[in-house]
């Protein structure tokens, strides 16, 4: 199991948010950028200082005059261009930081390549005048390497493959990660979605999920030790499956398990997996993509049951003596007993019993008692 780590001060409080988001960002970049236009603009003071003070008393007070004005000038444009751009790696940060691991390497492959393009391409340019040469160069290297990191990163897989590795999914779209609660765990039925290929990739598994687990597994209710173990069994079945892959993410100082959850989510761009209703509708509240199990069984659920009434147009014959064949509307064969001389004809009939099979549903019925 891949362990991750979440510090405590990665989690602010909600009123914190706001006022953090408002200030301007500080630190080392910000700074840096500012010092290099310092001195930047306060070198173009003195070099306009110097040449416009030759022959002149007062030079030298000319020449400070103009290194301040360059300085001033530049520690003022130089912070605005520094928060500028202190926002804008930020940015990209947070971006690279959803993307998944396998598209990311792939991408840096691909923008080295388009790089590598530009490079042959371009050298025909240098011949240019340079006034014309660089706007040139430079679009063509932005062009080149920015298709080159989203041509790769859209076929990571198919690359992957092609060296014969298959990388497991590290998470980035809702299909691929997935934060895991701990009723979903104890239902068990997220194992036989795994298994069905319906549940892949990155399942995000947090530390209070495992506390939970634990604590009702050493439970002195038989039934809700019975239920925590059945848990624990799930986890380490999921664990085993070549199709998944799952991460312990740890996180200290958390009394909400459930909020935990929906934040790991949000944070994630994940889905959250459960068959908590409530869960369910505090993280749709916060616009976070949730797979019901119970609502997906309802979803596939089979649309008859044995003793239904449906109305039916019987079309053929059957297989066995006196039988006789409709479809429902999905396409669903329905075998009627005893029915042969009503073919041809809409009747209604009685369910008695569905089969479900690999290649789909089958359903026997007898005609309704109110007919002929």
């Amino acid at each position: 199991m891949v362990r991750e780590s979440r510090r405590p001060d990665d989690v602010e409080p909600k009123a914190d948010r706001p006022r953090r988001r408002s200030s301007a960002p500080r630190g080392r970049l910000v700074e840096g950028v500012r010092l290099i236009f310092i001195a930047l603009l306060g070198t173009a003071g003195y070099t306009i200082g110097t040449e416009t003070a030759e022959g002149r008393a007062s030079s030298s007070s000319r020449l400070a005059l103009f290194v301040f004005l360059g300085a001033a000038v530049g520690y003022v444009v130089g912070g605005v261009l520094g928060r500028v751009t202190a926002r804008a790696v930020g940015g990209m940060e947070h971006e690279l930081r959803r993307m998944p691991g396998h598209q990311l390497a792939a991408g840096t492959v691909g923008m080295i390549l388009g790089m590598i393009v530009a490079a042959l391409i371009t050298f025909p340019l240098f011949r240019l005048p340079t006034a014309a040469a660089w706007p040139a160069i430079v679009f063509a290297y932005l062009t080149f390497g920015s298709l080159g990191f989203g041509l790769a990163r859209s076929k990571a897989d198919e690359l992957f493959g092609v060296i014969g590795l298959k990388p497991r999914a590290t998470g980035g779209t809702s299909g691929e990660l997935i934060v895991v609660d701990t009723s979903a765990l104890i239902d068990g039925r997220i194992a036989d979605l795994a298994n069905t290929g319906f549940v892949g990739g990155t399942l995000l598994l947090h530390e209070g999920v495992l506390t939970e687990l634990q604590a009702i597994s050493d439970s002195s209710d038989p039934r809700r030790r019975t239920r925590g173990r059945r848990g624990l069994d799930i986890l380490a079945e999921l664990q085993r499956m070549p199709t998944v892959e799952v991460r312990l993410v740890e996180e200290a100082g958390v009394r909400d398990v459930d909020a935990a959850l929906v934040r790991l989510a949000r944070e994630r761009g994940a889905q959250l997996i459960t068959v908590d209703a409530n869960l369910s509708k505090v993280a749709e509240a916060v616009r976070v993509p949730v797979m019901h199990v119970n609502a997906l069984a309802s979803a596939f659920r089979l649309p008859v049951s044995p003793g239904d009434a449906l109305p039916l147009h019987l079309v053929k014959e059957g297989r066995e003596h006196d039988q006789a064949v409709g479809y429902l509307d999905d396409g669903t064969m329905v075998v009627v007993e005893s029915a042969k001389q009503r073919i041809g004809d809409d009747v209604s009939v009685s369910v008695t019993n569905v089969i479900q099979t690999t290649t789909g549903r089958m359903v026997f019925a007898t005609l309704a008692t109110s007919e002929p």
